[in-house]
């Protein structure tokens, strides 16, 4: 494990949680993953928590008690009515900022933590997801809001990799990461840019390999093949952990991006 020397922040980052198992696993295996990276901050993509779709109140707040700093989410926030409000009251969790600004809570918060204020950005891409404005136009707006704040992490929740791998270069040296979410399957481009930005075009899952993406293997298959609708389970085997680990250093910009992946016993 590298030392401290030089760097003031550490964030751990975990892709899309699938379901209770996902979840379950990722907490239980949170407190050593902490010690062992040294992590001033962590936080998760809660968008496919509950159920495998959408995030509900009770299960951000299992998140948070189990030593989650920010949740971040994607286009099945509106799942769970329930979340609504909640976006509201709870600034630690955050919808895509590219929403209407008209839409419950917000795409920015800040947290303090022991190695200083993180700025956390929420976006989603727009193939195949169709947010309400286009990410490259609002997200300026969005490190308006967090004038002042050196280290912020943007996590991308989007579908084409193009997409990603753009969004990276537009924000090298304006953030301290953009790492990417949304599909599931770890990408194995981890790297910092030349300015100084951690990127990833995308993190992976909190959930079961023995799987489509989270979803029982059998069903999905049987979509595919039969074109029925087909009533989705979270699979339960086979469960790993995926995330990544930032080190920042005294202006915010990344020193070095270390991707992980634990299975879940």
């Amino acid at each position: 494990m590298l030392g401290r020397e030089g760097i003031v922040l550490i964030v751990l980052f975990f892709a899309d949680v699938v379901g209770r198992p996902g979840r379950e696993r990722l907490l239980a295996k949170l407190p050593e993953l902490r010690r062992r990276f040294e992590a001033d901050a962590v936080v998760v993509n809660g968008e496919n928590a509950a159920n495998g779709t959408g995030i509900t109140p009770k299960v951000a707040d299992r998140l948070f008690s189990g030593g989650v700093d920010v949740i971040t989410t994607g286009n099945h926030i509106w799942r769970y009515r329930d979340i609504y409000s909640y976006l509201d009251e709870q600034p630690r969790i955050v919808r895509p900022f590219n929403f209407l600004p008209s839409n419950p809570g917000r795409g920015v918060t800040i947290v303090d933590v022991p190695g200083g204020r993180l700025g956390v950005v929420n976006l989603s891409g727009e193939m195949c997801l169709s947010p309400a404005r286009s990410p490259f136009e609002v997200i300026d707006e969005a490190l308006s809001e967090l004038h002042g704040v050196r280290n912020i992490l943007v996590d991308f929740h989007a579908e084409a990799t193009s997409e990603k791998v753009a969004m990276g270069f537009y924000l090298d040296g304006r953030v301290s990461a953009v790492l990417g979410t949304h599909t599931h399957v770890r990408t194995a481009d981890a790297r910092v840019l030349p300015k100084g930005t951690a990127y990833m075009t995308d993190v992976g899952m909190c959930g079961s390999r023995d799987s489509v993406i989270g979803v029982r293997k059998e069903q999905v298959i049987d979509k595919f093949l039969h074109r029925m609708p087909v009533m989705f389970q979270v699979a339960e085997e086979d469960v790993w952990v995926e995330g990544a680990a930032i080190r920042l250093d005294g202006n915010g910009h990344a020193v070095c991006i270390t991707p992980f992946e634990e299975r879940a016993e």
